[in-house]
């Protein structure tokens, strides 16, 4: 879907891709290879030309941070396809669900191998860093509202700054209602027996049973929790970006 994306132009916004996507104009290629179009001047199609073949360098080149401010963050989907093989698909836990609270947990999802680092057993920036080494794009259910602002907070400059794939915007799209076990559910994804009902809520008490009572058991089923959490996230990512190819191809085709 990147390279079928005008609004990395500048000034071109959804109405503006919308019109170019109606006149036949469905990606880069077709718009580098048209002399004149109508609405733009000979000087500012020039422009625009190298904007896309700059654009164009970057993505063969795998430069994923280029897009970052480019795209607005919930357009930032568009480019899962091209970066799927380096996405991190990340999930944390905290001691409480107010603002104040502090991050336990963290979970990395990558190449088939999740990594889940422990305040107090291996949490730190430098192995979180490790973790997301060579990330080309970010993967979340909420996180750019609860994951991300907590780990920037805790851990800076230890998070990349590349595209973000926030899958609870993408959900929201497709009108798919809930949090991230009710679309889930809705998929069709099980999860084990022993986690399969546990909830935010239950993961603090979990937490605070290990740090308070050394619970090695409460400890366990929280990571599990937390490592179901950020291992499902692969497989709702690619059902959420064909629902949103599909509704991008939808409006490609008949300017809705």
């Amino acid at each position: 879907m990147i390279r079928n994306s005008f609004i990395i132009l500048p000034k071109v916004g959804p109405r503006r891709e919308l019109t170019l996507w109606q006149e036949g104009v469905l990606d880069w290629d077709d718009f580098l290879c048209r002399g004149h179009m109508k609405g733009f001047s000979k000087a500012r199609k020039s422009d625009l030309d190298q904007c896309l073949n700059t654009a164009d360098s970057f993505l063969a080149k795998g430069e994923s941070g280029y897009f970052s401010s480019l795209l607005p963050t919930v357009e930032q989907w568009r480019l899962f396809e091209s970066f799927k093989e380096d996405c991190a698909y990340l999930d944390i836990e905290t001691d409480g669900l107010g603002g104040d609270s502090v991050v336990t947990m963290v979970s990395v999802h990558r190449h088939g191998h999740t990594t889940t680092l422990v305040r107090g057993l291996g949490l730190s920036s430098t192995a979180l860093e490790e973790a997301l080494k060579g990330t080309k794009m970010l993967v979340t259910y909420n996180g750019a509202s609860f994951d991300l602002p907590r780990l920037h907070k805790e851990f800076p400059f230890t998070v990349p700054r590349v595209p973000h794939f926030d899958l609870r915007h993408g959900c929201g799209r497709l009108d798919w209602k809930g949090g991230l076990k009710e679309v889930e559910k809705r998929l069709g994804i099980a999860r084990p027996r022993e986690v399969e009902f546990v909830t935010g809520e239950e993961a603090v008490y979990l937490w605070h049973l290990w740090q308070r009572k050394g619970s090695e058991n409460a400890l366990k089923l929280l990571m599990r929790y937390n490592v179901e959490d950020t291992r499902n996230l692969e497989e709702v990512a690619r059902h959420v970006h064909r629902g949103l190819v599909l509704r991008a191809k939808e409006a490609m085709a008949h300017g809705r």
